[in-house]
């Protein structure tokens, strides 16, 4: 367990946005929480986990001490007839567990390459792109109680993953510190191609089998694409969840704007791109401070440098309500507000 004081969170969060911890202990293991908890200072102090930074907002300095996990390791744990079940630290970064996976011919991750953050941090958002969600994956994880210093180990039911959701931002959120994920891989693999964007790389390349890292490959095109890289331009990723709204809703708005993109739901209900609504409303470069739309995808908030926090949520909630005010449908946002 190692301790720092006043620590400059600035490069822990993919924004860049300033904040300083009063206490960082950073956690390579779960002994390394039971020692906080059995600290005599430490352990009756409110604590903040963080991993890797990808999906928050600061806004303040954090005045609980900041828990930043640290767990590494990956391992294929074993082989079944119908799955492979690996099995990653939550400290590892996310997109070199996915590339790991590849390489040790362990396909199943790959429409979820590139996507920022740890592997601890997957399970809490419940991660998803281009057809594949988190939980469509998950087999398990460990996660130690702040309170008793108890590991638990919480399957999918526990886990209550809906979408970019999970009982870790509920009933559990700042009670847990998960330390391990497992993942299971279906076997025989079979490539999810269902998005618009990767049927037009079949066609691009004449690929009617691609392999899994082609997939990756292609995924990692389109990404880089629209999206900016955190580690040039600041910034959380998607920071507002494509709303899902009723048939009845959905007409209506197409009633009055027919190229409204929307994505039909099985249950049926209908998912719409937060990015196109927010476009619509003529959102794309505008600015607030060093807070910006990105050029290239309206669903993406940027540093442009010199941003702070209260500049980003100004700007968010300005796009709210444009957006509530043209659509009558009020988006949430992704990252947490700290």
């Amino acid at each position: 367990m190692q301790t720092e004081y006043g620590a400059n969170l600035r490069h822990y969060n993919s924004f860049g946005l300033p904040a300083v911890a009063q206490t960082l202990v950073r956690i390579a293991s779960d002994a390394d929480v039971r020692r906080v908890i059995d600290h005599p200072q430490l352990g009756t102090s409110p604590k903040f986990v963080l991993g890797g930074g990808s999906n928050i907002v600061l806004t303040r300095d954090v005045p609980q001490v900041v828990l930043k996990v640290e767990v590494m390791g990956r391992q294929l744990l074993r082989e079944q007839d119908d799955a492979w079940i690996v099995e990653a630290g939550a400290g590892e970064q996310w997109p070199a567990f996915v590339q790991w996976t590849l390489d040790q011919g362990l396909p199943g991750l790959e429409n979820l390459s590139f996507i920022p953050g740890t592997v601890g941090a997957s399970p809490v958002q419940n991660i998803g792109a281009y057809g594949v969600e988190l939980q469509d994956r998950f087999d398990s994880l460990d996660a130690v109680d702040l309170r008793t210093g108890l590991t638990r180990t919480l399957g999918p039911r526990l886990c209550a993953f809906g979408y970019r959701d999970s009982v870790f931002k509920q009933a559990l959120a700042g009670r847990t510190v998960i330390t391990r994920v497992r993942f299971r891989l279906p076997r025989p693999w079979r490539p999810q191609l269902g998005y618009m964007e990767l049927q037009r790389k079949l066609e691009e390349t004449g690929f009617s089998q691609p392999e899994p890292q082609q997939v990756a490959d292609w995924i990692g095109a389109i990404r880089r694409a629209k999206l900016p890289d955190p580690a040039v331009m600041g910034n959380a990723g998607s920071f507002f969840k494509n709303p899902v709204v009723t048939p009845e809703q959905c007409r209506d708005i197409i009633g009055r704007d027919p190229t409204v993109v929307h994505y039909p739901l099985p249950d049926g209900s209908v998912k719409l791109a937060a990015g196109w609504l927010i476009d619509a409303c003529g959102w794309k470069g505008k600015s607030v401070g060093g807070a910006a739309v990105y050029e290239r995808q309206a669903l993406v908030l940027v540093n442009r440098g010199g941003a702070i926090g209260s500049e980003v949520l100004t700007l968010a909630r300005a796009i709210q309500e444009s957006v509530y005010g043209r659509f009558g449908i009020r988006l949430e946002t992704e990252p947490m507000v700290v």
